[in-house]
């Protein structure tokens, strides 16, 4: 049987926390906690996937690789759900590059395992059918916020977002990494930034930002923060602080 400790540390992923006793004593025996340092690379577009991994505290985004070298954020996945599962459905394949933003834990499982639960299990394949849709929604709204809002207002969810996810104000991001993740260069996100500390939302130091001024973030935050909460609050088991 799996330790209280080792099951408490699995229901830091909102979706495992959402299971019935029975379903997570199902998953449990193949389950593992691993630690995902930043800048980690969980698969390269074409990958064939062999894990799944739910997030604790760490962030994965899905980035797209084009032949010149650009890349863009098109989606990421935090602790309220799965990386790896949905675009392995019917071929295996990675949809693009997954790296870890954000370090932390995640607790893993093997793909066939995994497929194997969703087949047997009605109430964790129900979950995952939410969870999907809720990610298809977060990724048409992040869609439209690129093409449409300010850089600025995109920084100001970033950072709530990011917040939301590892409950801290201490974020452990960089220019750099906003940079990488509003697909802008890193000199448009240094003039955001700095705008933001100058009205006192927020405190930079080396490789952090810190929020001073949660409130005045949201303000500035372009509506898609907001939307995605109320999207992942309708479909999924979410806190009653993202309601």
């Amino acid at each position: 049987m799996m330790s209280s400790a080792l099951k408490a540390e699995h229901r830091r992923n909102w979706l495992l926390a959402a299971l019935e006793p029975a379903d997570l004593t199902y998953l449990e025996s193949h389950l593992e906690v691993v630690s995902l340092p930043k800048g980690t690379i969980l698969y390269e577009a074409g990958d064939t996937i062999r894990y799944t991994y739910f997030p604790h505290d760490a962030i994965v985004s899905l980035i797209n690789v084009m032949e010149d070298g650009q890349f863009v954020e098109v989606t990421s996945f935090g602790r309220e759900g799965l990386v790896g599962f949905i675009s392995a459905i019917v071929s295996r394949e990675a949809f693009g590059r997954y790296k870890v933003q954000v370090p932390g834990t995640a607790s893993r499982i093997a793909l066939d395992r995994m497929q194997e639960a969703v087949r047997a299990r009605p109430k964790v394949r129900q979950l995952v059918l939410s969870y999907t849709e809720a990610l298809l929604a977060q990724t048409f709204q992040t869609v439209s916020c690129n093409a449409i809002h300010t850089v600025e207002a995109r920084c100001c969810s970033w950072i709530l977002n990011t917040r939301d996810r590892v409950d801290g104000d201490l974020l452990p991001l960089t220019h750099a990494d906003l940079a990488e993740f509003l697909g802008v260069q890193r000199s448009t996100v240094s003039t955001a930034l700095g705008t933001l500390q100058a009205q006192g939302l927020i405190t930079q130091q080396r490789g952090g930002i810190t929020i001073a001024d949660r409130a005045g973030l949201e303000a500035l935050a372009c509506e898609c923060y907001g939307k995605i909460r109320q999207i992942f609050a309708r479909l999924l088991p979410v806190p009653p602080s993202w309601a």
